[in-house]
């Protein structure tokens, strides 16, 4: 009898230890109509915030508790699935296409009074609507700028390097976008400083009145072991929700044509309901959309009546032609007649940024927004949708808002912007933020700023308060990395050949050589409200840490930014290839509180699979 007890003691805890351990799920999610994998699916365990998505072949794996489990199957475009466990450890879906949201769609003309589709438009007496076919395009139409990767500087000729901060993302989940549907990215799709800046790092807190901190860390370059790689992070000021300044949101819609496929206004209304679920009652939401013509769907209304601005959001439908350059006048209108004094006054436009009824030039576009962010109106731009994304056109406009520009491909990284960072992303604690790096020639014979092309700084700019520049939010961190060529090196980096000056001589000061310092970096801000700037400097010396005692920071930013040179092929990638920053980025998750880190690992595994970039 006492071994049957045992025996069952044993089986007993034998079960609590694996049910402990949770039931591993596997499985595929197709769609129903014509069995083709779909990448990207969210599923997430019922009831809890534990969720994984597919990868490009469909598959998936998910750790439950119990068989009592129930997995909850979300696609933008197909109707939600809930399965439960049961007895089952493989479980493939087919997700049904939801019909209901790829019907008719309705444009509305420009100051409809009264009802259109459930939408209410105010404005002028005429009412015109018309009915359109989904309209997406033939053929990809998307559209990058061309990007020169920057090279190698002399640091005795060309001492000082100058930019200003980018705290865009949208680069790295345009690229992931790319990665999960098997395909390689667009070269000028990839832009290294987004991608690094895509992730947040472990940076001291700010002291004092100062708005940001600033990190440096300097070690072996881990793609060329004869360089080094210089870190430099900024972390900005948390402030806790409830403490933010109230904000005056105008959500500037495009429900053009265009925007009728699944990723595109599904999407963006997914998105901005989770935006009105952070809102305040101290905070404002108007609505203001934009198809051959723009209209107020909203007026202001305050956060408190959540229903009312999510039943605006539900009532939104597509069609037509793309009237961008109304759009965004008509919303700066709304945002400057209710402009909150001492709070954040911002428009958000979310679109795949196809413009092209009225002023519709990126040189008009821009022009306009300049101007009116001189009223202390910022703008936000989010692209969605793929084929048609003007990409190019879209980070411009932000940059010329004051804003950010952030790349929304699935209902997670819509959390992400507008859930995650809804600090970061609405409310501005620097302005005009600009960086001077001036290189000691006794200690660094070249370097090179790693990204940041588009936002290069002539010198002289860094001193003058005129000159817009990169703006940071509440939260925000931002990463730099520079490769340095020490002067003592017998490195194979080439700076280009320069004849000597016939007319005048540099001459190092003799104190360069006896010092310690390699560079001195030198920051210029304004408060959000401020005219003038102000500085902040620091010393780096040539106190290099060894590799194996760089911060996760440094590893996993090094990663990042290797990653970004083999899929560009860059002729700087150096001994670069994929098990590299694979092994950097493993070694460096940190605390990953949210994931990303890990699913850039896994994105990195699958890379060499698409790209013959090594």
């Amino acid at each position: 009898m006492k071994k049957y007890l045992i025996l069952l003691l044993v089986l007993f805890f034998t079960g609590f230890q694996v049910n402990a351990q949770g039931i591993m799920i596997t499985g595929k999610v197709t769609d129903a109509t014509n069995g083709k994998a779909l990448p990207g699916v969210t599923i997430l365990l019922k009831g809890t915030s534990t969720g994984t998505s597919t990868d490009k072949q469909g598959k998936y794996s998910i750790s439950v508790p119990n068989e009592k489990s129930v997995l909850v199957f979300h696609y933008i475009g197909y109707n939600t699935k809930e399965v439960k466990v049961g007895s089952k450890q493989l479980i493939n879906v087919a997700l049904e296409l939801n019909t209901q949201t790829l019907q008719e769609v309705v444009v509305t003309g420009h100051g409809v009074r009264g009802k259109v589709a459930g939408i209410s438009i105010r404005g002028s007496n005429t009412l015109s609507y018309a009915t359109y076919e989904m309209n997406v395009p033939p053929h990809n139409t998307e559209n990058y700028s061309y990007l020169k990767e920057s090279t190698f500087q002399d640091a005795k000729k060309t001492p000082l390097s100058t930019f200003s901060i980018d705290v865009d993302n949208a680069s790295y989940s345009n690229v992931r976008r790319f990665l999960n549907q098997g395909q390689k990215p667009p070269v000028d799709a990839v832009r290294i400083e987004e991608m690094v800046n895509y992730f947040t790092y472990d940076y001291p807190q700010p002291e004092g009145d100062t708005p940001f901190s600033v990190t440096t860390e300097l070690s072996a370059c881990p793609w060329n072991k004869d360089n080094q790689l210089l870190h430099i992070g900024l972390q900005g000021k948390d402030i806790p929700t409830d403490d933010l300044p109230p904000a005056n949101l105008v959500f500037l819609i495009d429900v053009s044509g265009s925007m009728s496929s699944p990723d595109k206004l599904p999407l963006v209304k997914a998105g901005f309901k989770l935006l009105v679920d952070q809102l305040r009652p101290q905070d404002k939401v108007a609505i203001v959309v934009y198809a051959g013509a723009a209209g107020l769907v909203l007026p202001s209304t305050s956060g408190k009546n959540k229903s009312a601005i999510i039943q605006a959001i539900d009532n939104l439908e597509a069609g037509g032609s793309t009237a961008g350059g109304a759009g965004i006048q008509l919303a700066y209108k709304v945002a400057e007649e209710n402009f909150a004094e001492d709070g954040n006054n911002r428009v958000i436009l979310a679109s795949d940024g196809d413009f092209n009824v009225g002023v519709s030039s990126d040189s008009e576009l821009q022009r306009i927004i300049e101007k009116k962010r001189e009223t202390g109106v910022y703008l936000t731009v989010l692209g969605f949708g793929t084929g048609n994304l003007k990409d190019s056109r879209m980070e411009q406009l932000a940059d010329k808002g004051n804003g950010n520009y952030a790349y929304v491909d699935n209902i997670l990284e819509a959390k992400k912007v507008f859930v995650n960072e809804f600090g970061g992303t609405l409310f501005t604690i620097a302005k005009d933020v600009k960086l001077q790096l001036e290189f000691n020639p006794a200690k660094v014979k070249a370097y090179r700023l790693i990204g940041y092309e588009n936002r290069a700084l002539a010198d002289e700019e860094f001193n003058d308060d005129k000159k817009d520049a990169g703006d940071m939010g509440a939260g925000h961190t931002v990463t730099a990395l520079y490769e340095i060529v020490p002067a003592s090196s017998h490195s194979s980096a080439k700076t280009g050949k320069v004849d000597e000056l016939k007319y005048q001589r540099t001459e190092l000061d003799p104190s360069a050589t006896a010092s310690k310092e390699i560079l001195t970096l030198k920051l210029r801000y304004k408060e959000p409200k401020g005219m003038e700037s102000k500085l902040i400097s620091k010393v780096v010396t040539d106190e290099n840490t060894t590799a194996s005692e760089t911060s996760d920071n440094f590893r996993f930013s090094a990663a990042v930014a290797a990653c970004g040179m083999l899929l560009r092929d860059s002729e700087f990638k150096g001994n670069a290839t994929y098990p590299m920053v694979l092994e950097l980025a493993e070694g460096a998750r940190g605390k990953d509180k949210e994931g990303y880190r890990v699913e850039f690992i896994n994105l990195v595994k699958s890379m060499s699979l698409v790209s013959d970039r090594r």
